[in-house]
């Protein structure tokens, strides 16, 4: 395989992004505490289709001009910003949950549509200004020019199923076991510090 070396490249420093705490990891708690495992899910699924957008625009070479179009950066910088301002407003509030405790968080506490959850996950991801510039370093600086545009493609693909899979088993992790048995009981305290981190995050995104 002649680009199995610029695949493990691509694939090593996607699972440091994507592992690192941001809005994408911030949404998926702060969703799997308020409202279980099959909403954290579908906002896992928004998470990995929004990649296959800045992949669509870093394969015409879209991203090289948001990011040197200091207006237009700073446009989606701010629509980020309010944003995730608009979502930590909804952890923050965060009550305690009186009702019974279950193990099974399949059954949420509190239900907003699939639709809804799936593009919650696309518009945090999407909006975000920070993978725009992680796309950009990716097709320019990690991707060689030579590079098919097939492979490129396929690269891409991978990219968004990864993001996808990775959130979808932190969604699993969060409700399985000791750790939903948790969130039932002081659920509310992680999804108001969830509500911190977002405020935060959008905090940078303007000032950065």
């Amino acid at each position: 395989m002649p680009y199995l070396n610029e695949f493990l490249t691509i694939a090593l420093v996607h699972l440091v992004a994507v592992a690192s705490p941001g809005p994408d990891f911030a949404i998926v708690v702060r969703n799997s505490v308020a409202y279980g495992r099959r909403i954290a899910l579908y906002t896992s699924v928004g998470i990995g289709a929004a990649i296959l957008l800045h992949v669509a625009y870093s394969l015409v070479g879209l991203s090289v001009v948001i990011a040197t179009t200091p207006w237009l950066f700073k446009t989606f910088s701010y629509l980020a910003a309010a944003y995730l301002l608009y979502l930590a407003f909804g952890a923050l509030r965060s009550k305690p949950n009186n009702d019974a405790v279950t193990s099974d968080q399949d059954q949420p506490k509190a239900m907003i549509s699939a639709k809804k959850a799936l593009w919650m996950g696309f518009l945090t991801n999407g909006l975000n200004p920070k993978a725009t510039l992680f796309f950009l370093s990716l097709f320019t600086a990690i991707i060689s020019i030579e590079t098919p545009f097939e492979v490129r493609l396929a690269y891409g693909v991978y990219l968004a199923v990864a993001t996808g899979l990775w959130f979808s088993f932190l969604s699993f992790m969060l409700s399985t076991g000791k750790v939903a048995e948790f969130i039932g009981k002081k659920g509310y305290w992680l999804d108001r510090a969830m509500g911190v981190l977002l405020v935060g995050l959008a905090v940078k995104l303007v000032a950065g």
